[in-house]
Formats: structure tokens, C-alpha cells, sequence
């Protein structure tokens, strides 16, 4: 493969079509498509239906896809560095969150660390927690904030945090003038949760079975992958968002009531580091700021990292994952 075959794919698909492409790499049209259809030469299979002018991506064509994009990002980050080498800049921050750590903590902690050490250059995406960790353990980061597990080897865990899960619902609903949330409240209501069956979203079911709540519905629920989703949906009067806090409080919405609930949902996070890489001034800095904006926030606790383990048997139980029980006490 070449660097240019999988450019013109990456620009088809961003597109949608060879003339957009063509217009993007200030290339001729057909230089776009005999790219395109080198790369699909090599690689043994077509990577878009063609319809005139406009094409549909395969399947393998998404597949393709998201590791060419991965590669082409890369790529231009060696680009970037080795210019700002050339200028004799300081190395960008780079840093993977998932959406709540990164829309929740990450701009406070950041403005904290400019504040005191001036403009550092700042690359951030948010992301799943399982790419979190994948993009620290393979390098492409040098600071992850995720949701727990994080036991995996090579990583460096900083510090833990837990925090009790909110209530998020529009100011003028009943709820609202609660100061505290009865869990057996949400039994008649829709709620706004998050999709992922096995972090927060698995706490939430078990303590909402326990107090007699199951949905039996399918549009007794909306689920998500974004807690910035889920207060926007909530905003709209769609139902009542049960979601991690950090979200909630770093990143509140105007016309929204955040309220603690009756009942503890554990939200635990951490951050991490990878165990191969020194630890640099600017990230030591953003970790201790990540701490102090973490810590203002309402009910934190900080754990320990030895305690990782403990902390995964009080969250998820005698059914938590292979290898994270602990002979440790459970926290309390």
C-alpha cells in the first residue's frame, strides 16, 4: 500500500464521492479513482459501490477505514511534532478520556496547568474506555482518564476516585424540587441511561432490580454512549437521566437540576499512565490537576491505586471480571 492510495481512500470516504475527494487532494478526478482502485487491487476486495458520481462504502470498507484513519492521524502528528521540533516548541500533551472524564474534568485541570506553566501544545480525543486504555498502553497517548477496570499490565494507575451517581432532569419537573432523589421515584418514569452493559450501566440495572424497578418496556428506557447526550435528551423532557457525575457537575446544562439520588450507584475512575514512559513535568502537573478539580467536586473519594482490586469486588460483587477479585476487605 501506498501513503497516497490510502489518502484517496480516506478522502472518498470522508466525502462521499471522487469529485469531493479529488476537490480535497487538489488531484484530478480520475487520478482519485485509479488510486482507489490500485489500493482495491492490492488489498483483494472492493472498497465502495459505485453509483455515478457518488459511492457507498462496503462493509470492509468501514472496517478498512477506521485503522487508515488511525494511521493517517498518526502520520500527521509526526508531521506536526517535527515541525514544532524545527521550531524548538515544547511536546503536545497528548491525552485519551473517555466523553465524561474529558468533558467533565479535563478542561478545568488543563486551564490549571496553563495558568501555572503557560501554553502547552494540547492534543485530546475522547473515546471509549477500552480504546483509552488501548491508546496508552500502545504510546499513542502519554495520559488516560477512564472509568474502572484499569487493571491491565503496563499501566501506571495514578490515583482513584468514586463519586455516588445523579439524577439529571429539567428544573420544572416535579423531581427537581426534591433535595434528594428516592430511587423508588424513577419506577414510573423513563429513564436516560448509558448503553454499555458492562461498567456503569451494570450497577445501574443491579441496584434498580434490587429495589423492585425493571423495566419491562422497550420506551421505558433511552440508552446512549454519551452522558452529554443524555443531558441534552433529558433537557428535552424526554425522561430522567441517571448518569455519572462528572458530566452532571463539571459540565452542567442551563435548565437542568443535577440531584443526588437516595441510593449509592458507585462511579469509579482513574488515570493512568503507561509503565514504559517517564512520567514528564507537564503530565505530573495535569495528574495532581485532574486530583484538586476532582476532588472539589461533591461526595469524592480518593482511593488508593493498590486498592483496585478491593474497589472492583465492592462495585461489581461476587460476578466481577476474572483476575479483579482480591482476597483484600472490600473499601467501605
Amino acid at each position: 500500500m501506498e501513503l497516497r492510495q490510502l489518502e484517496a481512500f480516506a478522502a472518498v470516504m470522508s466525502t462521499g464521492s471522487v469529485t469531493g475527494a479529488a476537490r480535497l487532494l487538489a488531484r484530478s478526478q480520475p487520478a482519485v479513482s485509479r488510486l482507489v482502485q490500485e489500493l482495491e487491487g492490492e488489498i483483494g476486495y472492493a472498497l465502495f459501490t459505485r453509483h455515478g458520481p457518488r459511492v457507498t462504502p462496503t462493509e470492509q470498507g468501514f472496517l478498512l477505514y477506521e485503522d487508515v484513519a488511525r494511521a493517517l492521524g498518526s502520520l500527521q502528528q509526526i508531521h506536526l511534532r517535527a515541525a514544532e521540533i524545527a521550531r524548538g516548541h515544547s511536546q503536545p500533551l497528548l491525552l485519551a478520556a473517555t466523553s465524561a472524564l474529558a468533558v467533565g474534568l479535563l478542561p478545568q485541570a488543563l486551564q490549571r496547568v496553563q495558568a501555572a506553566a503557560g501554553a502547552v501544545p494540547i492534543q485530546l480525543r475522547s473515546a471509549s474506555p477500552e480504546q483509552v486504555v488501548h491508546a496508552v498502553l500502545s504510546g499513542a497517548v502519554q495520559l488516560g482518564a477512564s472509568s474502572l477496570p484499569l487493571e491491565h499490565r503496563g499501566l501506571e494507575v495514578h490515583w482513584i476516585g468514586q463519586m455516588p451517581c445523579v439524577a439529571v432532569l429539567p428544573q420544572d419537573d416535579p423531581l427537581a424540587a426534591h433535595a434528594v432523589v428516592p430511587l423508588e421515584a424513577l419506577a414510573h418514569r423513563r429513564l436516560i441511561t448509558m448503553s454499555n452493559p458492562f461498567r456503569l450501566r451494570r450497577r445501574l440495572d443491579e441496584t434498580l432490580a434490587r429495589a423492585g424497578h425493571r423495566p419491562t418496556r422497550s420506551d421505558a428506557l433511552i440508552e446512549t454512549n454519551s452522558s452529554v447526550n443524555a443531558q441534552a435528551l433529558a433537557r428535552a423532557g424526554l425522561g430522567v437521566a441517571v448518569l455519572e457525575p462528572l458530566t452532571a457537575y463539571g459540565a452542567p446544562l442551563e435548565g437542568l437540576a443535577v440531584r443526588p439520588l437516595d441510593t449509592d450507584i458507585p462511579f469509579v475512575f482513574g488515570v493512568v499512565t503507561p509503565q514504559a514512559r517517564p512520567v514528564t513535568p507537564p503530565v505530573k502537573a495535569l495528574i495532581d490537576a485532574l486530583l484538586e478539580v476532582a476532588g472539589a467536586l461533591p461526595h469524592f473519594v480518593r482511593h488508593d491505586p493498590s486498592a483496585h482490586s478491593a474497589l472492583l469486588q465492592t462495585v461489581y460483587g461476587d460476578d466481577a471480571p476474572p483476575g479483579d477479585a482480591s482476597s483484600e476487605s472490600p473499601l467501605r
